[in-house]
């Protein structure tokens, strides 16, 4: 069978919450209504750990009896086209630092995590590094994935937003250079899935992330910009996934007007599935749906002319300014008052429920 193709804007959901805390499933079935466009989900989180063969799906092992109706809704979504990818890593940390020892040590942990994509048939992963690992360990890691599962498997990664405008490492929890990536092994990375929040940046940072046409360097002000269609927007889809939540009005507004100004905007994506807003936890399919609607260039409601007409502004790319962009100019734009973006502190990990990306 041919595969699907790669449809623009993406539409991305993570799904890491999959039980209730009363262990009562989290079904992901309503995401194939037909007024839902949802063209990729991510499973989260798949964990390295001590033992190679100990790999876990966020607390439990990935054919533990609680997954069984997970992996089955997961065909389903496969057979209605939405092709599933798996999250290795977040903020847990340990998966990436043992795939970035010697050879040895690599084929060890390695070996595990391919089988469990082979079995569950996935049709991607999505590499998550919140930890320190080097430019090689990490070309490493795509190389063998590319040999092994062909040129259709997906590999996308989740950099924070500072990450893919600055080298500073402090603006950056993978370690490695983004660009340098890039350079080296841009043919084989998807997209990006970019976190515009947590203290990381803002949707409206886009614009000066990306170039607005898809012809290479266009202009002076495109050399040190990123296709359009290889970013992503990544936001929280509930205030309480975690700060930089941004209401409907405003983000609606915004998304339409950069699906305007990029001829191949990259899309979207919203961490996370379980109680994403305006459903919540009773219909979190509905933000999905809202979505949908953006991208396909109709409107929620209209803003007030004033709010409109800065929400347009924020998503206007602005030519007379310098081509990088800089945290100092993010802070100003995200309402810090040129104070550069915060590192946030040290990730807490939580069982199923309750998970941070």
């Amino acid at each position: 069978m041919p595969p699907v193709p790669n449809p623009l804007p993406r539409l991305i959901v993570y799904y890491q919450t999959h039980h209730t805390p009363s262990g009562q499933h989290i079904s992901v079935l309503p995401l194939t209504q037909k007024e839902i466009s949802l063209t990729h989900l991510i499973v989260a989180a798949i964990h390295i750990n001590e033992d190679p063969n100990a790999l876990t799906l966020n607390d439990h092992p990935p054919d533990h009896p609680r997954f069984t109706t997970l992996w089955a809704e997961l065909r389903v979504l496969q057979a209605c086209g939405i092709k599933v990818l798996g999250m290795l890593g977040g903020a847990a940390k340990g998966s990436y630092m043992r795939l970035d020892g010697d050879a040895e040590t690599f084929e060890r942990y390695y070996a595990p995590l391919a089988q469990l994509v082979r079995e569950r048939g996935l049709d991607g992963l999505d590499l998550d590094v919140e930890e320190e690992m080097s430019l090689r360990g990490i070309i490493r890691l795509i190389d063998r994935l590319r040999k092994d599962f062909g040129p259709e498997f997906i590999i996308t990664l989740a950099p924070v937003a500072t990450a893919m405008t600055t080298d500073l490492k402090k603006y950056n929890l993978s370690g490695f250079d983004y660009w340098e990536l890039e350079r080296e092994r841009g043919k084989d990375i998807a997209w990006y899935n970019v976190q515009f929040y947590c203290g990381w940046g803002h949707p409206s940072m886009y614009s000066r992330m990306a170039r607005r046409r898809e012809r290479e360097f266009e202009s002076l002000a495109d050399i040190d910009k990123w296709p359009a269609r290889k970013l992503v927007v990544g936001l929280v889809t509930n205030p309480g996934n975690g700060n930089g939540f941004v209401e409907w009005q405003e983000l609606g507004s915004l998304l339409v007007g950069l699906a305007a100004s990029h001829e191949s905007f990259g899309g979207v994506m919203g961490w996370e599935y379980f109680n994403s807003m305006p459903g919540g936890e009773s219909e979190p399919w509905r933000w999905a749906q809202m979505m949908t609607a953006l991208l396909r260039g109709w409107t929620i409601e209209p803003l007030p002319e004033g709010q409109q007409q800065a929400a347009q502004q924020k998503a206007a790319l602005n030519d007379g300014e310098a081509a990088i962009f800089h945290t100092d100019a993010y802070a100003e734009e995200d309402g810090h008052n040129s104070v550069a973006a915060p590192v946030p502190g040290e990730f807490e990990y939580y069982s199923d429920w309750a998970e941070g990306a």
